[in-house]
């Protein structure tokens, strides 16, 4: 009876706190690494089905077309170094075009009211859908696969960087005014540095955006690219090589977020 009386008195046994954070960058490591070798056992094991290695390549094949696409006068890595330099165009006129139309969109109101209505708009329509007029207006070249690049990502970076701006604490901004901040003083000491994550955060996004958008992109017209050789490939049932371009933009996009991400962190420091 003492026993249960003392249970029912004596204070709850303080539950402990969720952890949110990474962890131990050695364990994160060894989770990756396995999760990788696992999703290619995977891989390879549902490939030694005859019914499904019809349509989907099994890893030794993959590796295979590798090799085969490398001494083929490197054209594979041709392709990846011209996709890239079209991604990069493209999303990098985007970057510089998206943060002054964010940033005037949450400062002025009037601007807001005339430019939200549009982007609203173009941000419903697949880019893919665009391919006919922008082939109209510029032909086969180059620069209709920057346009499309461009016009996936700016949509995707003006929305997240405006609503970085738009979401800026207004007490700092009560505060700056009670202290005589001009509105110069204001842009650049608090609405800058307040919605700078999300500017970083509009570029993870819309590096993504632009990556995605790369096979619409190279239906414009071309004879090399990532896009060009799954279109290709497509045609002739070779799933090996659909599957190579598919793994090397996924590899791509990868590698370009962990750089974006590794800025992000040491811009962001002072958080």
């Amino acid at each position: 009876m003492a026993q249960t009386l003392d249970r029912a008195v004596s204070p709850k046994t303080p539950r402990k706190l969720k952890d949110f954070s990474d962890g131990s960058k050695g364990v994160r490591l060894a989770i990756n690494a396995t999760s990788i070798l696992g999703g290619i056992l995977l891989w390879y094991l549902i490939t030694l089905i005859p019914s499904i290695n019809t349509f989907l390549a099994s890893p030794r094949q993959v590796y295979a077309a590798l090799l085969e696409e490398s001494a083929a006068h490197g054209r594979f890595f041709k392709d990846i170094s011209i996709s890239l330099q079209r991604v990069l165009i493209g999303f990098g006129l985007a970057f510089v075009c998206s943060i002054p139309v964010a940033f005037l969109m949450g400062w002025y109101p009037k601007v807001r009211s005339v430019v939200e209505p549009w982007i609203q708009f173009f941000r419903t329509i697949p880019p893919i859908a665009l391919i006919p007029l922008v082939i109209l207006a510029m032909g086969l070249g180059e620069p209709p696969k920057y346009t499309i690049i461009f016009v996936a990502a700016f949509l995707v970076m003006v929305v997240t960087i405006y609503q970085g701006v738009k979401e800026v604490d207004r007490t700092l901004i009560k505060a700056a005014y009670t202290f005589g901040a001009r509105d110069r003083d204001l842009f650049w000491d608090i609405m800058i540095p307040a919605s700078f994550p999300f500017i970083l955060v509009g570029a993870r996004l819309g590096m993504a955006a632009s990556l995605t958008t790369l096979i619409a992109a190279e239906l414009t017209g071309t004879t090399f690219g990532l896009g060009a050789r799954i279109q290709g490939a497509q045609q002739f049932m070779d799933t090996s090589i659909v599957l190579l371009g598919i793994i090397a933009i996924g590899i791509i996009g990868f590698v370009l977020d962990k750089i974006l991400l590794l800025i992000e962190k040491r811009l962001t420091r002072w958080k």
